[in-house]
């Protein structure tokens, strides 16, 4: 065994001081659609609903431990990593300074302080998070305090390493494939550096979104590369920049073994995670599970392990990944249509819809001609071949419309 499977089976060892494996659960609907052993490992039921409290925890232990004198740590989080971080702080009794965007939402806030437990000072500051890590930064070198990275740290990514323990641990045996997250890779770095010590025959395959693909971009590169955008709606993995250490951990990847993953089928994937299985994943936690049905034909009859990473989900974001997972199944579709300003027209394209098309949205955008107004519809149906119909019956009419569901610019605009 190396050096660093024993210091991942030590720390491993440690964590129980703080709670037990989270679960690792065969699931029998997911195993039955792919006939496969499909396992989740379920850091979504950790204290802090993430894997995050793993990596924070073992930094900090290890920070006290060869400096008994520092007692404040630091870290810039809009999430998991600053209540992974609460937590850790309340556990070893040491101040935490936890900076914030200030859009950060009320819910998050509230649960880093529940969290930290009288521990931490909260400072919102920054309209971005670049902003927020630079003021973090400055604090911590004002103050002597210790900063503790989300993912690119030995520590940290020491800590991370036991979900993979804890997976060999609960299986009982080698996996044949282990699928995990990537954000900036202290999870994949420190479970992939773990197996590859102590089962090295066990394959993976890598999940980004594909907004926020910062592996797949250093590999490219040939080492990390700073994304020019980012959509930051899988906001646990939206990463513009993969970290520096977990690259020299992760730049033997295939590239061909990284699948993005897009972040409105990740909608369909968390609802139906939470309307069939009855489980509470944010977009980040839902990676895994995501892109089972691109390795369908990899994974059948083989034992797979996906680790769903967190659970950190707000239910207020639930009408719009509603709305997401609609529009990327096809189920729901805006379109711009030029109405006949004409007794009767309306009636007339009332009768095209079919018996299963819901109107969503109707509104008068403005008379654009003297015979015809623009006019904003939204339609709901439960089968992606209703609108071939509709379209259909709308060219015959000789009814011009424009479908802007894919849109960007107009969505952001009109939808």
């Amino acid at each position: 065994m190396t050096d660093f499977a024993t210091d991942a089976r030590l720390a491993t060892d440690a964590l129980r001081d703080l709670f037990d494996p989270t679960p690792l659960q065969r699931n029998d609907h997911l195993s039955q659609r792919y006939g496969a052993e499909i396992w989740l490992k379920r850091e979504d039921l950790s204290p802090v609903r993430s894997y995050k409290l793993r990596g924070a925890f073992t930094a900090m232990r290890k920070v006290r431990a060869q400096q008994p004198g520092q007692g404040q740590f630091v870290c810039a989080s809009a999430g998991n990593h600053a209540q992974g971080v609460a937590f850790a702080c309340r556990h070893f009794g040491v101040q935490g300074t936890i900076f914030m965007p200030v859009t950060t939402p009320q819910q998050k806030i509230d649960k880093t302080r529940i969290f930290g437990a009288g521990c931490v000072q909260i400072e919102l500051t920054g309209d971005y998070f670049d902003q927020t890590l630079a003021a973090a930064k400055a604090f911590c070198a004002d103050q002597g305090a210790h900063f503790l990275s989300p993912f690119d740290d030995d520590d940290v990514i020491l800590g991370q390493a036991s979900v993979g323990v804890e997976i060999l641990d609960q299986l009982g045996a080698d996996p044949d494939l282990v699928i995990l997250p990537v954000g900036g890779g202290g999870l994949s770095s420190g479970v992939t550096s773990y197996f590859r010590a102590v089962a090295p025959d066990v394959a993976f395959r890598f999940v980004e979104p594909l907004g926020g693909a910062s592996l797949t971009a250093a590999l490219a590169a040939g080492g990390p590369k700073t994304l020019a955008e980012v959509n930051s709606f899988v906001d646990g993995a939206a990463v513009a920049r993969l970290g520096d250490k977990t690259y020299q951990r992760l730049g033997w990847i295939d590239p061909a073994h990284v699948l993005l993953a897009p972040e409105d089928r990740i909608c369909i994937t968390m609802l139906e995670m939470l309307n069939v299985e009855g489980i509470v994943l944010e977009p980040a936690g839902a990676l895994a599970v995501d892109v089972l049905p691109e390795l369908a034909e990899v994974i059948r009859g083989k034992t797979v392990v996906c680790v769903t990473s967190g659970g950190n989900f707000d239910f207020e974001r639930l009408p719009e990944v509603k709305e997401r997972a609609q529009r990327f199944g096809g189920l729901k579709k805006y379109f711009i249509l030029r109405m006949p300003q004409r007794p009767g027209a309306l009636r007339e394209f009332l009768e095209m819809l079919g018996p299963e098309d819901d109107i969503a949205r109707f509104e008068y955008l403005k008379k654009s001609a003297r015979n015809f107004g623009s006019v904003l519809i939204g339609i709901e149906t439960k089968s992606p071949h209703n609108f071939v119909r509709l379209f259909t019956r709308l060219d015959q009419a000789a009814f011009p419309y424009r479908d802007i569901t894919n849109d960007g610019i107009l969505s952001e605009f009109l939808i």
